[in-house]
């Protein structure tokens, strides 16, 4: 019993993996309150924007928030309006905190550590957000803002590249403008959202979403949009492929990309005359014949 003994006090639960410790450091950050040090603390609790400063120092070496800020077509006349760069600051940070509700910008007014950071004077109030957005004009602020998401992706188009197209319901509660009753599978009989996006497939990174009435999932209601991507981007950056899901492997797509010699690649459902198609191409490359087709032999009467 010696060897096979209940005595565990020698073995480990857990065994210690190879990962090192965490030891503390410091580092420096350019930010638009100046330089900061940051220091790692291997006592306090993870927090969302603990490396913020590290994205902040980016986006000023860049000049991609101060060109954001400047380029926005929101304009105040009040005296006692927020700046511009205080509401715009106060998005981007609920944003990256994760929210996704105008209550949840309540929980940035406590922050007195990353709006400095920005440049920011101050944290608004979501009523000053949901205003502030309110007075964008919807074509204006459209163009603002994908004209700065192609300026930080086009660099990347210029290698070879797959264009992924998709649908994505978006179940709604409460009054929402184009909340229609359409394909939900997820909660049947639900008004939703319809977004149709455009990905960069490799690195999964979006370069449109439209949003369109729940009714509105087919990619009928995509392609003019699928269409009008691709001229932005230029002939020279367009993707080497055009990969999506069955629904846009309809005529109207496949002869636009086929006259505009864009290769595609659309999912095929698997029913029943597909794969007596599949069947039969098989048959034929195997024996260089048809198949037989079965059938009911019919008697012909003649008078």
């Amino acid at each position: 019993m010696g060897r096979y003994g209940t005595d565990l006090s020698e073995w480990i639960a857990h065994p210690v993996g190879e990962q090192l410790e965490v030891e503390e450091w410091s580092a420096v950050a350019e930010t638009f309150a100046g330089r900061v040090h940051v220091e790692w603390d291997t006592t306090a609790p993870v927090t969302p924007l603990g490396q913020l400063p590290f994205f902040i120092e980016y986006l000023k070496q860049g000049g991609l928030f101060d060109g954001w800020v400047a380029d926005c077509p929101l304009l105040f006349t009040s005296p006692n309006a927020p700046r511009k760069r205080d509401v715009l600051g106060t998005l981007l940070l609920s944003v990256l905190a994760g929210h996704r509700r105008y209550a949840h910008v309540t929980a940035l007014r406590c922050d007195a550590v990353n709006p400095p950071l920005l440049g920011m004077s101050k944290v608004v109030s979501e009523d000053a957000l949901r205003r502030g957005l309110a007075k964008i004009d919807e074509t204006a602020g459209v163009q603002w803002v994908q004209a700065h998401l192609d300026y930080c992706v086009r660099p990347l188009l210029d290698e070879p590249w797959v264009l992924d197209v998709d649908a994505t319901i978006k179940p709604l509660y409460g009054h929402q403008e184009g909340a229609v009753v359409g394909y939900n599978p997820r909660k049947p009989g639900r008004p939703s959202h319809c977004y149709h996006t455009y990905m960069l497939s490799d690195l999964r990174l979006v370069l449109r979403v439209e949003v369109y009435p729940g009714d509105q999932h087919n990619p009928k209601h995509a392609a003019a949009g699928l269409w009008s991507l691709l001229a932005q981007l230029g002939r020279q950056h367009w993707p080497s492929l055009l990969r999506g899901d069955p629904e846009w492997g309809n005529e109207g797509v496949m002869v636009r990309a086929e006259r505009e010699g864009l290769p595609y690649l659309f999912r095929l459902r698997a029913t029943a005359n597909v794969k007596r198609a599949l069947e039969r191409a098989r048959w034929r490359s195997a024996t260089g014949a048809m198949p037989a087709r079965a059938g009911k032999a019919r008697k012909q009467t003649y008078g």
